[in-house]
């Protein structure tokens, strides 16, 4: 008897355990479902997003012909990983950069430039997309210390001037590219910046999210003024 109680204690103490685990296993998971800012699963093979920043919205769209670049994209997005990071490297005439999670730290401003989520992408150099006017492509160590011309985690660039930023063209991976916003990338373009490209008054990312359809965001609109009016009696 003591043997068969003995079995069913530690039987029972097993179920307990594992309907523990699948219960933390549960609640992780949907912790992780509530802390993403959106659902990349329901996103079009050319996604849309729109940078939210201090100057204003740059439209951009994302490559299928480079699918590393576009799903890493998509993930640090949908993680809020870009959400408040500075353009901490912007040249007038050339381009405009970001995607450094060091930005958020003032204390560490000597070292903007050199942060990224700890890995490196497979280069995607595609004939044919070239450093036209906000194009996107990813930033990369140089040549010496990487052959292979692997990307940045995170880093990235928007093409300003497509003249000055040709003779990269087949050398860093070309990603996406603006749909609109070009006046803004012109406007954070033009700001004062100290000796190491950096803009004397920080811009942000406010935000990466999926483009809101026209139509989606005007019935919401719609919505809201309605809701704010006295319901008729």
């Amino acid at each position: 008897m003591k043997r068969t109680v003995l079995k069913l204690m530690c039987a029972l103490g097993i179920i307990a355990m594992v309907s523990s685990c699948g219960n933390s296993g549960q609640k992780q998971k949907e912790e992780k479902e509530k802390a993403m800012a959106f659902d990349a699963t329901s996103l079009s093979e050319e996604p849309v997003f729109d940078i939210r920043t201090d100057l204003g919205t740059i439209r951009v769209k994302l490559y299928k012909q480079t699918p590393l670049h576009r799903d890493n994209f998509v993930k640090l997005a949908s993680e809020g990983y870009y959400d408040g990071l500075l353009f901490h490297r912007v040249i007038n005439g050339f381009m405009i950069q970001t995607g450094d999670p060091l930005t958020t730290d003032p204390s560490k401003s000597a070292q903007y430039g050199t942060g990224g989520p700890g890995y490196t992408i497979p280069a995607e150099i595609v004939p044919g997309l070239t450093h036209k006017k906000g194009a996107l492509a990813a930033a990369r160590r140089g040549d010496a210390a990487n052959p292979k011309k692997e990307s940045s985690g995170s880093q990235f660039y928007i093409v300003q001037d497509p003249a000055t930023c040709a003779q990269l063209d087949g050398e860093y991976t070309i990603f996406g590219e603006t749909v609109s916003g070009f006046d803004v990338i012109d406007k954070i373009a033009a700001v004062e910046t100290d000796g190491r490209d950096r803009p004397v008054k920080d811009i942000h990312i406010i935000s990466v999210r999926p483009e809101v359809p026209a139509r989606t965001a005007a019935s919401q609109t719609a919505d809201s003024t309605s809701s704010d009016k006295p319901a008729e009696k």
